[in-house]
C-alpha cells in the first residue's frame, strides 16, 4: 500500500539560487528545502554564503538566477509592495538585537502592531505584555535598550520578532557576542518558542555547540556550495567519525569539531603567499549582519 503519512508543507524552497558580487560567485546554484515547524540550521565558515543566502530569503537582495518560495510565493519577482506583504508572515532577530534605542521595551515590540494592525491601543498592550512574558522580560518593559544587558536585548528583539504571530523566524547569529550561560539560554528559548507556538525556525550561525542544541536539519556551506543537508544526528555521526574521510566530509567534520588540522587548514596553506599575507578579501565577503534594520535605532 502507499504511504499515506501526511508530508510535511514546505514553507521555503530555494532552488538553483546564484548570486555573483564583482565577478565572483557568492552562491553558486544553491537547492533548500525548510520544512513546516522545523529548526533548520544554517552554517558554515565567515564568506561561505550563508549570510546572503539568508538575505535573499527574506528579499533584501534578489539572485542573479534560481527561485525562492516563501510561503508559497515566490518572491525573486515581487516588487516593493508584494513583498512587504510577505514580510508580515515573519519575524527576523538581527546580531544585536536592532531595538530603537530611543524607546523603550514595551514601545519598541509595540511598532510593528502599530504600523501594521489596526488594532486598538488597549489591545496592543496586552499583546506586548503576552510576547514580554514570552521572552521573560515583561517586568522590564519600560526600561531602555541602553538600560539592559546584551541577552535582554537579544529578547527583546525576539519579543519585537514575534508581534504580528509570523509563520517564521529568521535568526541571524543569535549567539554572537553573548557568554556560554547566556547563549545557552537564549538555545532553549528557540527550542521552547519552536514547540509553543510551532513556527518555523531558520537559524544562520557558526556555533557549534548552539548548532547541535537546536537543530532539527543543518545544512552546510562552503565557498558557495551546499556541502550537506541531513539531520542533526547525521551531522553528529559524521563529527564523531574516526579514521579517513574523503575531501567534503573531512571538510565539514573538522568545521564541526573545530580541529586545527584538516582539509580546511591545507586548503589556507594553498593560498598564494602574498594574498594570504595581505588579507585581500572582497568587500562583500567581509562579516556583516545578514540583514539590515530598515530604519534607524
Amino acid at each position: 500500500m502507499p504511504d499515506e503519512t501526511p508530508q510535511p508543507e514546505h514553507v521555503i524552497q530555494v532552488r538553483d539560487l546564484v548570486k555573483t558580487f564583482d565577478g565572483r560567485t557568492v552562491l553558486d546554484g544553491i537547492n533548500l528545502d525548510v520544512l513546516s515547524g522545523e529548526t533548520l540550521v544554517v552554517m558554515g565558515g565567515s564568506g561561505c554564503g550563508k549570510s546572503t543566502l539568508l538575505r535573499h530569503m527574506v528579499g533584501s537582495i534578489k539572485p542573479d538566477r534560481g527561485s525562492i518560495k516563501l510561503l508559497g510565493e515566490e518572491i525573486t519577482t515581487l516588487e516593493e509592495e508584494g513583498m512587504n506583504e510577505i514580510r508580515k508572515q515573519f519575524g527576523i532577530l538581527f546580531q544585536s538585537g536592532a531595538l530603537f534605542n530611543s524607546m523603550t521595551l514595551r514601545q519598541n515590540v509595540a511598532l510593528p502592531l502599530q504600523e501594521h494592525t489596526t488594532l486598538d491601543g488597549d489591545t496592543i498592550d496586552i499583546i506586548v505584555k503576552i510576547k514580554l512574558e514570552l521572552v521573560g522580560l515583561r517586568e522590564h518593559a519600560d526600561k531602555f535598550p541602553a538600560q539592559i544587558s546584551g541577552g535582554m536585548k537579544k529578547r527583546a528583539g525576539l519579543a519585537r520578532a514575534l508581534a504580528l504571530d509570523p509563520k517564521i523566524l529568521f535568526y541571524d547569529e543569535p549567539s554572537a557576542g553573548l557568554d556560554p550561560v547566556t547563549s545557552a539560554e537564549i538555545d532553549i528559548l528557540i527550542m521552547n518558542l519552536s514547540r509553543q507556538l510551532g513556527v518555523t525556525s531558520v537559524v544562520v550561525t557558526h556555533e557549534m555547540d548552539s548548532a547541535f542544541r537546536i537543530a532539527d536539519r543543518m545544512a552546510m556551506l562552503d565557498k558557495g556550495r551546499m556541502l550537506l543537508i541531513d539531520t542533526r544526528a547525521g551531522f553528529e555521526t559524521l563529527r564523531d567519525a574516526k579514521g579517513e574521510l574523503d575531501d567534503t566530509s573531512g571538510l565539514i567534520r573538522q568545521f564541526l569539531r573545530g580541529d586545527p588540522e584538516g582539509p580546511i587548514t591545507r586548503r589556507k596553506l594553498s593560498t598564494g603567499y602574498a594574498d594570504d599575507l595581505l588579507g585581500e578579501v572582497p568587500r562583500h565577503l567581509r562579516p556583516h549582519p545578514s540583514v539590515q534594520p530598515t530604519r534607524g535605532a
